[in-house]
């Protein structure tokens, strides 16, 4: 079947261009979007007199048969269309006739895949961003419930200080905070319509290009045709953002699998969201937390693909640009997996309090609230420090801890030291005096979640 800008070829390209060069495999699931696209662009072409209204009504309404026979499952895509602006506008002509042949009046595939790929990228940012929310929900709802679960965080993986579950988990919801917000702004700055762009340099037909934005929900138009049909900023930009948000659901997959070992048990996750092992009958794997910090890996490597694909294409449109939107479409896809998922995963958790507070017990951790008391007492900290270290290794030398070391051996190294001491070095003391801005005392951790939370009330009413 000879191809719609054909006409000028003597020979029909070779089959194995034909497969190199289609891309309906992966870009028909444009369909909503170039149908869309399509019919604006129709309407737009009405108002302005370019095309008769009759024909207008006859395009729209045979693209809507079109969509509903795709939706329907009774739509052919066929690899000779080559893309899904071809196969749309074959059926369409085939469909209405003469009027299907109008409606590429004004407009260039360059525009048209440009156009598609923002309304969709769009429209994928919206169901992300909530997905996130629902995950920022689940966090608040933990930490709510963990205000006091003392347990020890970590510096090079080994004790440092106590804190709390909820702290953790409110260390979580900001980063993903800021994750809701890059989408947003990556949005922002893609909402924007090229249509009307043509094939680089625009059109000699009196169109109105606001218009269309308009019918398409885009704030305004692209100000340059040139780079309206040639950048893919906004791709790569979100292609960062979700490389980002990967990687804190990466880390945070990585402290759930810590503390789910034997050695931890800091958490045990559902049986619903765990796997078990061929072989060793007593293994419960924590795999989607190891899925999740696999995938983070696709994500990453979709980012550098369009980055390579880009950075040395001159202007406008060339056809290494195709390969953006398979990389695109795997990331947000993976992200989309992943989410749902991990949210579910944390929500069902069961949190082992007994075993935080044991092990926030040992290593020492409450070392530094030792020295915060000889300085509350007028001793320099440097000197307070350095017989607080005098402490610990006397306590791991007699195989104590600084809550059992006899008031005597502490007055040994300093008089300061008074019965008051185990009180100050207990670890909900610890954290409880713990008060200031951001810290894990549990009145600083309810002003988290009350921002977390204003926060989303906010950006559930969000435009996009």
């Amino acid at each position: 079947m000879p191809k719609l800008w054909s006409s000028g070829f003597g020979e029909d390209t070779d089959a194995l261009v034909d497969e190199l060069n289609a891309s309906i495999s992966f870009d028909k699931r444009l369909y909503r979007e170039d149908i869309a696209g399509s019919a604006a662009h129709a309407e737009m072409l009405a108002r302005q007199g370019i095309i008769e209204r009759s024909e207008a009504d006859a395009i729209i309404a045979g693209l809507g048969a079109i969509l509903a026979d795709i939706e329907a499952g009774r739509f052919e895509f066929r690899q000779s269309d080559e893309d899904i602006h071809m196969a749309i506008e074959a059926e369409l002509t085939r469909r209405v006739g003469k009027p299907g042949k109008r409606l590429h009046t004004a407009r260039s595939r360059n525009d048209q895949i440009a156009l598609d790929f923002r309304l969709y990228l769009k429209k994928e940012i919206s169901k992300i961003r909530h997905m996130l929310l629902s995950l920022l929900e689940t966090l608040c709802g933990i930490a709510e419930n963990n205000l006091d679960a003392v347990m020890p965080a970590y510096t090079h993986l080994q004790r440092a200080q106590p804190s709390t579950l909820a702290h953790y988990m409110m260390a979580y919801a900001n980063m993903l905070r800021r994750d809701v917000t890059r989408l947003e702004d990556c949005a922002e700055r893609m909402d924007f319509s090229p249509l009307g762009s043509g094939a680089l340099a625009g059109t000699t037909y009196p169109i109105d290009r606001e218009m269309t934005a308009r019918e398409l929900g885009f704030s305004g138009i692209t100000e340059n045709s040139l780079d309206g049909v040639s950048d893919r900023d906004y791709a790569i930009e979100l292609l960062s953002a979700l490389s980002i948000l990967m990687t804190h659901l990466s880390r945070f997959s990585e402290e759930i699998i810590l503390w789910c070992s034997w050695e931890f048990r800091f958490i045990e996750l559902s049986d619903s969201f765990s796997t078990g092992s061929s072989i060793m009958p007593q293994k419960k794997n924590p795999d989607v937390a190891e899925l999740v910090r696999g995938k983070t890996g696709r994500v990453y490597g979709a980012l550098v693909a369009l980055l390579t694909v880009m950075k040395a294409l001159p202007l406008a449109y060339n056809k290494d640009m195709q390969e953006d939107k398979e990389q695109v479409f795997d990331a947000v896809d993976t992200v989309k997996k992943c989410l749902p998922v991990f949210t579910a995963m944390l929500a069902t958790a069961a949190i082992r309090r007994d075993n935080m507070r044991a092990a926030a017990a040992e290593g020492f951790i409450n070392a530094t609230d030792c020295a915060d008391y000889l300085t509350r007492r007028g001793m320099p900290f440097r000197d307070a420090y350095a017989i607080t270290g005098r402490l610990v290794k006397l306590c791991a030398g007699e195989k104590l801890t600084l809550e059992t070391l006899p008031l005597a051996r502490y007055r040994e190294l300093s008089e300061l030291f008074e019965s008051d001491v185990y009180d100050a070095i207990r670890l909900e003391t610890c954290v409880r005096e713990r008060r200031s801005a951001g810290g894990p005392a549990p009145e600083s951790v309810r002003v988290q979640i009350e921002s977390v939370r204003r926060f989303m009330e906010e950006h559930n009413d969000a435009r996009i």
